[in-house]
């Protein structure tokens, strides 16, 4: 990926927009990039119409235990810091955003577990609240494979904290990333970085479907031993 000379602001630009044009002045073109949203689209088709029977179980069973909305509809930074609405099943209490907004990492996780509701930890523990983010892949929002998407806020602390971190943005955020295949949630952000930065750098054919090959079998590890300790909780 192509460096620029230095962080330099234009007259009248805001910090967001300096760091959405170094991300497209850093952008290096490659032909596999094509390749790769071909099989964004694929993938996302494919598993759209798979899990399309759990949709419509999820969906009336979200407004029989919590009512409305169905979704949650989250801001996040995308490529060339182009901000869109990222969806997933709702798991929290009506209003939770509101309440959690100002919080992240390892804080952001523990008051988390506050608002989930009943249906919401099944969710979680499957992983199934994640399957409307398919949708964001399909309309070119997300990719299936990159770093993860995070909240505008946040991007900017984070962007003044570690000057690197705008380099993520020479990319379409992904449904999953290198390094959550790699490293738990709670690990510091200059670390994910790292690993993001290196497939960024190092993006092909072959590296996608490694890191599908792993997501698929981490979320069957960890769901069936997350749901199974449900299962257990409910029966004491």
């Amino acid at each position: 990926m192509q460096r620029t000379e230095e962080m330099r602001s234009e007259p009248g630009e805001s910090l967001a927009e300096r760091y959405a044009r170094l991300s497209r002045e850093g952008l290096e073109r490659r032909r596999v990039d094509a390749v790769l949203r071909t099989l964004d689209i694929l993938v996302s088709s494919v598993s759209l119409l798979v899990f399309s029977p759990a949709l419509l179980l999820v969906a009336p069973a979200i407004l029989l235990t919590s009512g409305r909305p169905l979704l949650y509809r989250g801001l996040r930074v995308g490529r060339h810091g182009r901000v869109f609405q990222m969806y997933k099943f709702r798991t929290l209490r009506p209003d939770a955003e509101s309440r959690l907004g100002p919080y992240y990492g390892e804080q952001l996780s523990r008051l988390t577990e506050g608002e989930v509701t009943r249906l919401g930890r099944w969710l979680r523990a499957s992983q199934l609240d994640e399957i409307p983010q398919l949708w964001n892949v399909l309309r070119g929002d997300m990719s299936v494979v990159g770093p993860r998407p995070i909240r505008p806020t946040f991007f900017e602390e984070l962007a003044l904290e570690i000057p690197q971190y705008w380099q993520r943005l020479v990319v379409r955020p992904g449904l999953t990333g290198f390094a959550q295949t790699r490293m738990g949630r709670e690990e510091a952000w200059a670390e994910k970085l790292a690993h993001d930065l290196e497939y960024i750098a190092d993006r092909s054919v072959g590296l996608y479907l490694r890191v599908v090959a792993a997501t698929v079998w981490r979320v069957i590890r960890q769901s069936a031993r997350a749901v199974w300790g449900l299962m257990r909780a409910a029966r004491n």
